[in-house]
């Protein structure tokens, strides 16, 4: 693929994986060029979601989980485990609150029923919950409890949009975008130089932005109590979920993070908003470009007066 950007077209290409809405833009020479590397990144995505989506029986997760909820242990393969590795590295930096472990209370947040549910059966659910009750020593994972689960919503997305990045750069390609749902990885600038230009959605005003960012790297995910909601007696009750009290959080409505990958800065969002009114502050901390809005409507952030973007810090081991 030619480096000369006066010898690339602009391509858009959008798919339906992971239960929402994804697009890759990228610049190629040819439409076949651009469709070839674009039908690959699809591919690894549609097969990422075969291998974790706790809606199929068939995927690898859900064979974990059978074992999980008899108790008992499984050996996997790298791929799994590099998650499972990720995965406790957040829950460590995270003070135990990104909790991979704690996708049951969905079991009793039944948001399609437009009420809370009953406390007791919350705090039945938590006797489940808890990455420190599992042993993880790479290759085996072992469940001393029985009816436990895993649930890899909070990273397997933003880890497809890195590796379909990956794809398409080591296929060539130097100016494009991976979309899956809102989270995003940019492969350099346009190919005029020129940024990429990224909306952070208003949590609160759907189709209205809190901000545009002007992008030639790095990625852009977000978190929020909008995608999944009921609201009772006034007061808005979202998806994020406390892993140690089963409730959700209440203080902050939507934060955004920068980073150098996707996997990164979506777990970053995830854990601001799990650290309610000290999230802002741990972002901080970590060097994480960020954007927050709370549920009373103030807005804050390294990002809230500059759309620049600074190289940042990863999660680390």
């Amino acid at each position: 693929m030619a480096l000369n950007s006066n010898d690339l077209k602009y391509f858009r290409f959008a798919f339906k994986a992971m239960g929402t809405p994804c697009e890759i833009q990228l610049f190629a020479e040819s439409h076949s060029e651009a469709k070839r590397v674009s039908d690959a990144a699809m591919a690894d995505v549609r097969r990422l979601e075969a291998r974790y989506s706790r809606y199929r029986n068939d995927s690898l997760l859900s064979a974990i989980n059978r074992v999980a909820a008899e108790g008992g242990q499984v050996a996997v393969d790298d791929e799994t485990a590099g998650l499972l590795n990720y995965a406790a590295t957040c829950y460590e930096q995270s003070d135990g609150l990104f909790d991979i472990t704690s996708g049951i209370l969905r079991r009793a947040w039944r948001f399609e029923q437009g009420k809370l549910p009953d406390d007791a059966q919350v705090r039945g659910l938590l006797e489940q919950v808890g990455w420190h009750k599992l042993r993880w020593e790479p290759p085996v994972l072992e469940f001393p409890v029985a009816g436990m689960e895993l649930d890899f919503g909070g990273i397997v997305k933003e880890y497809a949009v890195d590796r379909a990045a990956a794809l398409c750069r080591d296929a060539g390609v130097r100016h494009g975008v991976i979309n899956l749902g809102g989270d995003i990885k940019l492969i350099g600038s346009r190919a005029d130089g020129s940024p990429w230009r990224v909306g952070i959605s208003h949590p609160r005003q759907k189709g209205s932005m809190i901000k545009t960012l002007a992008l030639r790297e790095g990625a852009v995910a977000s978190s929020g109590d909008y995608e999944r909601c009921i609201v009772v007696d006034g007061i808005r009750y979202g998806h994020v979920l406390n892993p140690k009290s089963g409730w959700p959080v209440r203080h902050l409505a939507a934060v955004s993070v920068v980073g150098d990958f996707c996997v990164v800065a979506g777990s970053a969002s995830t854990i601001a908003m799990l650290k309610e009114e000290n999230g802002p502050a741990w972002l901080d901390a970590m060097g994480l470009p960020h954007l927050w809005i709370d549920v009373e409507g103030n807005v804050g952030g390294s990002l809230a007066e500059s759309a620049a973007y600074s190289k940042s810090r990863s999660i680390r081991n």
